[in-house]
């Protein structure tokens, strides 16, 4: 039986009738329409992107029943004062403080709320953060627009589309950069899809719901997207007890050397895979605004969004939730293998998941060494891995011929291959396949044992936007660093499956735990370069790694490294 609600949304009156223990998400994006509402995670309530304020409150939609705001007032960044949105967003698209945008206007809706109390410190900050997920930025640009946001520095004039040009060149797909991209109008897939199409979902595990084949999946069909999931018997995920462990053996440990095996890593964009389509038209991009740093490479929603829509006559929108893109995406490939150096030669050697190892191909290193890289493939029984995930390959090889250099206490800047080398190398350097190339160094305190700081240089060519690479160098320091002492998922070595469904159970490091990240972009001559953040991934990953073995006192052989004090204060 259906309930009536009646609210103020925006400064408009709203009354209609809901389905029992419908969320004010469904309510507002699915009814409404207002999309810059986002779901990253519904109904699991873990990270942020559909933050309204209720009052001067912030609220998670996707886990508060319609009913909770009857006769209140909501409001979602479309309702806020012109000069208060203009402030947000300006600080949020001046600082990097927003990628893709889909994260961003849930953090906005928190920040206005945070500015409106005048609890704008940064301990408060990092605390009211800890409702949200931001996968791109690597928060301290959210920090720095929120500050932004309150004291207006003063403007600089930017060229969009250079702006754009750079970040497509470092997350492989097209993607805007304008202020309103943090109010969430990046142009997302599902965004632009009409609210009357058909909703398609992914056969859930075990569920009998009648389903159709298309795009090697199983999908159940309604007439919205709560019918669907209601239909297809959706579960919400659950986080499993059981530890992550690496599910490859670590190989012998050669003399002198070092050896690492890596677990199961989600890529945790927070965008949902989504499409739709017209019937005999072409399918919106899962990319969007953004390329998912890879994990959309091969999403199924598009050639799905088209079939069914030839199928069945009619527009269809293909969505998928946050457990389906953890059971059904690729994961960063494990990796098991070892490196020494000695005699200015260096020695690498491993296996990797057979999905991943396309990308373990030869390297250009920084160094001026002999490198001999050795990669076998191994079948493993659980989720789909891919090699086109961001770095995968080069930063398991730079991590490993870095920590050899460490064992062998070698001076890099006696190995530097040329000038350019020479200019980022701080602890260790890194070259993408591009040329581009980073430096980083990670400080630990040694007294507390925790993560100070993280120094980055970056060579890209012409910069064209320094802005925007900073920001996605800065968000790739926060990957890395997750990468290596808390990101992991337990997946069952029997049946394969993945047992962490939930966003907060893969590890990513939250705003009020990540160490401030120093990265200055140098003057390099030339074209623009590709991927320098790869660069700045790998390279912060080698020298987190090599930082934890001298605060340790030992190296921690196997990702993530959750039992390093570094690493525990992170949780």
């Amino acid at each position: 039986m259906s309930d009536r609600v009646s609210f103020v949304c925006n400064g408009e009156p709203v009354a209609l009738e809901v389905e029992p223990g419908e969320s004010l998400l469904s309510v507002l994006r699915e009814r409404i329409g207002l999309v810059s509402v986002k779901d990253g995670c519904a109904p699991q309530g873990q990270c942020g992107c559909c933050t309204v304020l209720v009052g001067d409150d912030p609220r998670v939609a996707c886990v508060t029943p319609v009913t909770r705001v009857e006769g209140r007032a909501v409001t979602t960044v479309e309702g806020l004062a012109a000069a208060e949105r203009a402030a947000l967003a300006e600080g949020f698209f001046a600082t990097g403080g927003s990628q893709c945008g889909f994260c961003t206007p849930g953090i906005v809706m928190r920040a206005a709320g945070m500015i409106r109390k005048r609890r704008t410190n940064r301990a408060e900050l990092g605390r009211a953060l800890a409702a949200h997920l931001c996968r791109c930025t690597g928060w301290r640009t959210v920090y720095d627009a929120i500050d932004a946001a309150v004291t207006p520095p003063r403007p600089r004039a930017r060229d969009l589309d250079v702006a754009a040009r750079r970040a497509e060149l470092e997350g492989g797909a097209a993607q805007r950069v304008n202020p309103d991209v943090p109010l969430g109008a990046g142009g997302f897939a599902d965004d632009g899809a009409p609210r009357g199409a058909l909703v398609a979902v992914p056969l859930p595990p075990d569920s009998r719901a009648p389903a159709v084949d298309a795009a090697g999946l199983c999908w159940v069909v309604g007439e919205s997207l709560l019918e669907a999931r209601t239909r297809a018997g959706k579960v919400q995920g659950r986080r499993t007890t059981a530890e992550v462990r690496p599910p490859l053996p670590l190989p012998p440990l050669p003399p002198g050397g070092v050896r690492l095996a890596t677990s199961w890593v989600e890529p945790a964009y927070l965008e949902l895979d989504a499409s739709w389509c017209e019937p005999g038209g072409e399918p919106a991009s899962s990319l969007a605004n953004g390329g998912a740093f890879g994990g959309k490479e091969c999403s199924p929603a598009p050639a799905a969004a088209r079939e069914l829509a030839r199928r069945l006559g009619r527009p269809v929108r293909v969505v998928f939730s946050r457990e389906d893109t953890v059971r059904l995406g690729p994961k960063r490939p494990p990796v098991a293998a070892s490196a020494v150096f000695a005699d200015g030669r260096a020695q690498i050697a491993g296996v990797v998941a057979r999905g991943g190892c396309p990308a373990f191909t030869a390297i250009d290193w920084p160094y001026a060494i002999t490198v001999e890289s050795s990669w076998a493939p191994v079948d493993l029984v659980g989720p789909p891995t891919a090699s086109y995930l961001r770095a995968a390959g080069l930063a398991e090889q730079v991590a490993l011929l870095e920590a050899a250099l460490d064992e062998a206490d070698v001076d890099r800047g006696a190995l530097a291959a040329d000038e350019r080398a020479a200019s980022v190398l701080l602890d260790v350097a890194a070259r993408a396949p591009s040329g581009a190339l980073a430096g980083a160094r990670v400080t630990v305190d040694p007294e507390a044992g925790t993560l100070a700081g993280i120094e980055v240089r970056v060579a890209a060519g012409e910069p064209l936007d320094a802005v925007v690479l900073r920001s996605y160098a800065t968000g790739a320091a926060h990957m890395a660093l997750g990468w290596v002492c808390s990101e992991g998922l337990t997946v069952d070595a029997v049946t394969g499956e993945v047992q962490d469904l939930t966003i907060r159970s893969f590890g990513v490091i939250r705003a009020m735990d990540t160490p401030p990240v120093d990265v200055t972009v140098l003057d390099d001559s030339g074209p623009p370069l590709a991927r320098a953040s790869d660069a700045v991934f790998a390279a912060v990953a080698a020298a987190t790694w090599n930082a934890l073995s001298r605060a340790e006192g030992a190296r921690p052989e196997t990702w993530p490294a959750r039992g390093t004090r570094a690493a525990r204060a992170l949780r």
